[in-house]
């Protein structure tokens, strides 16, 4: 699929690496509405999305794509419409270390097929390292309970091309 530009958001639950993700891909600071965490630290995570993050980024064959963030918390949750207009994709990213994992799955997909049911879409996992009792098939399984068919992925969010892959391979399911 060709784009003159592409707005693409990466969508999921607090502390999935929704912020890092977009860091890692782009070549300038990105904005940024990082916040204090009002109920305290979640290990080394002391601050929060509270309305979006965004940052332009030009793919190798120069196609400018928008990438925005989506804040995880259910209170910001207004801001989900807003963000998703326009979107040709979205990344959920689910961290692999949660217990809840497949909920949040289904939470995620739900929620944005509702604002944006054209929008394509690929799951992103990270974390999978501190997941002792991670399962790749209770994300499929999630995916499966909610329709249509999406690619899952394990990914470092910190790592560029880990990242990059993710992108493209949304990108490359618009076909």
């Amino acid at each position: 699929m060709s784009f003159e530009s592409a707005k693409l958001v990466f969508a999921g639950p607090v502390g999935a690496g929704k912020t890092t993700a977009i860091r890692s891909l782009s070549d300038c600071e990105p904005v940024s509405t990082e916040m204090p965490l009002t109920d305290g630290a979640m290990g080394e995570k002391t601050t929060t999305t509270v309305a979006l993050d965004f940052s332009p980024v030009l793919l190798e064959d120069g196609t400018p794509l928008h990438l925005y963030g989506l804040p995880g918390q259910e209170h910001f949750a207004h801001m989900r419409a807003i963000v998703l207009e326009g979107a040709v994709g979205v990344i959920v990213v689910l961290p692999g270390d949660s217990e809840r994992i497949a909920a949040e799955c289904e939470h995620w997909i739900h929620s944005i097929r509702g604002i944006a049911p054209d929008a394509g879409l690929v799951i992103g996992i990270t974390r999978t390292d501190l997941g002792h009792a991670f399962r790749m098939d209770t994300v499929r399984q999630a995916v499966r309970r909610c329709g249509a068919p999406i690619p899952v992925f394990t990914f470092d969010a910190r790592d560029r091309e880990q990242t990059s892959h993710l992108v493209r391979a949304l990108l490359l399911s618009l076909d």
